[in-house]
Formats: C-alpha cells, structure tokens, sequence
C-alpha cells in the first residue's frame, strides 16, 4: 500500500468547550496519511492518475478555518471523510494537535484512523 503524508499543516480555528476557547481562534496543527494503490500516477506521471493533495488540503484548510467544533475528535474525523471522498484513498489517518491546550503538556492530540 502507498502512502501520502501531509505533515505539520499549522492552521487556526474556534475549537473546545470553554467560553474562553470560544472567543479566539486557536492553533491546530494537522497530520495526515492517505493510503491507497497509487503507483498509476508513479508509472504515467501523470496528475490525472494520482492524488492531488494540493486539492485536499485546500478542502481541509477550509474546513478548518471556517469551523467551530467543540472537540478536535470531530474535526479529525470530518478531516478524515475529505480524504475518503477521493475514490484512491482507501484509507485515512488524521491526527489534530491541540498546542498549549494543558498546562505543561506541549500539545493535546487525537488522532483517528478511517477505512472504505
């Protein structure tokens, strides 16, 4: 199985429970991993064969910022579902950090794994 990372996709968005996460736009960091049989694209090098993962992670950016989710576990999973719309992607796993969330942790995070 072939994978794509996107790694460290530094973002901001409304996210958490408390008046306070509410107010502000915070900082999310985004890993992803899409897996599928990619090696069309390997052997044509061509666009049409492969993933564009510019596309998606212009889809997530968007999702991200116009968002206010209370949990970063539905965030990491509707990020994971615009991975799955690519009918390549079989799979998905997405991680969303949560800097500075707890006091003296660098990060909270959730990650999640989606399959077809």
């Amino acid at each position: 199985m072939d994978k794509i990372y996107i790694r460290d996709l530094a973002l901001r968005c409304i996210i958490g429970i408390y008046p306070e996460e509410r107010r502000d736009r915070q900082d999310v960091i985004i890993n992803v991993t899409m897996s599928g049989d990619f090696s069309a694209a390997g052997l044509s090098d061509d666009i049409d064969d492969a993933v564009n993962y510019k596309t998606i992670t212009n889809q997530m950016i968007a999702l991200v910022e116009e968002s206010s989710f209370n949990l970063i576990e539905t965030l990491a999973d509707k990020l994971a579902d615009i991975c799955l719309e690519h009918p390549k992607v079989e799979e998905a796993t997405v991680s969303v950090d949560k800097p500075g969330a707890l006091r003296f942790a660098r990060s909270v995070a959730f990650e999640t794994t989606r399959r077809r």
